[in-house]
């Protein structure tokens, strides 16, 4: 079992899984709900969010079986297809959370009318597949793909609310606060303002898309050796390691300076307060500074490379608590 979790990456997927929770926490909660039954919702969003995982962690396994080679030398010490897990049975159960991800998005599908959920699911199961077997191996268009189903997540998340249900501000969020002076005034001017046209969702889109986009192309520096076994057009590859280094610089750095630009654009005083309010996303952008600066000053071996993943993404963990954070506020 222990095998078999670690194949489906686990922890990539419990972060998957706070996210979309992340997103239904901050309408649910902080927006407030109309128009729906609470009971259905809450099952059906747990379903939907099982139907993501299991399409999420069948893409993890497709990917190791295809990656078997490359994993000897980049992984050897996580390789686990043919090493715990015949390639026979990591494809059976590719396909068996596949059909459980899919049958799922049937339900969701009939239960909403509409055909959406299907789409989508369909999109990326077949995605997933064409990564691993063809689109990782490619220049660019693999680290954009990968990044991209990322923010599908979110997306998916999202349509689930405004498909499903309206929400009503409480009354509380309706003041109008031109100047907040307060952390409590605060908090309800962000909450305001992200709940504003599916503001949250986006934003979190952008983040989720500019981060898993630099992960990848850090990712990519560091299974250098393994992917030219497989012929692969990798960004360090074909443009070389301090290329690569720097475009995941220029990517990464878009997440601090849009978050100091956005405030200091927004809010033109009382900035410590605001910086309180919105402490996880500012936490999330130091953590980025951080892997930025590691990513300059330091070589980029494999190991060092790691550590930098590690942090990006912690960085990815600590502003999707946001919700929760202001829940506890």
């Amino acid at each position: 079992m222990i095998h078999f979790l670690r194949l489906i990456r686990v922890k990539n997927l419990i972060i998957i899984a706070l996210t979309m929770y992340a997103v239904r926490f901050f309408y649910f909660t902080i927006g407030g709900k109309i128009n729906v039954d609470i009971l259905f919702e809450q099952f059906n969003f747990f379903l939907l969010t099982i139907s993501t995982l299991c399409i999420a962690g069948a893409g993890n396994i497709i990917n190791d079986y295809f990656d078997v080679k490359a994993d000897k030398i980049n992984r050897p010490d996580k390789l686990i297809v043919t090493k715990y897990i015949t390639k026979r049975k990591a494809i059976i159960w590719h396909w068996i959370l596949n059909g459980i991800g899919f049958l799922i998005a049937c339900h969701l599908s009939i239960f909403y009318h509409t055909f959406w959920y299907v789409f989508i699911h369909l999109i990326s199961i077949n995605a997933l597949w064409l990564y691993s077997v063809y689109f990782k191996r490619k220049f660019v268009i693999g680290n954009v793909l990968i990044a991209s189903l990322t923010s599908l997540v979110v997306l998916l998340s999202g349509f689930h609310f405004y498909h499903v249900c309206s929400y009503d501000l409480h009354p509380i969020l309706e003041a109008k606060i031109s100047i907040p002076q307060s952390l409590d005034h605060a908090i309800i001017y962000w909450k305001n303002l992200f709940l504003d046209a599916g503001n949250f969702i986006f934003l979190l889109c952008f983040f989720a898309f500019v981060l898993n986009l630099g992960r990848e192309i850090v990712k990519d520096m560091e299974d250098v050796e393994g992917d030219k076994l497989l012929k692969a057009k990798t960004i360090p590859i074909v443009l070389g390691a301090t290329s690569a280094k720097w475009i995941a610089i220029l990517i990464l750095s878009s997440v601090p300076i849009f978050y100091v630009s956005f405030l200091s654009l927004t809010i033109k005083d009382h900035h410590l307060v605001h910086l309180i309010a919105t402490l996880p996303v500012f936490t999330a952008s130091i953590l980025v500074v951080l892997a930025l600066i590691l990513l300059i000053g330091i070589q980029a071996t494999p190991k060092n490379l790691k550590v930098i993943d590690k942090i990006i993404k912690l960085a990815m963990l600590v502003g999707i608590t946001t919700p929760f954070y202001w829940w506890i506020l």
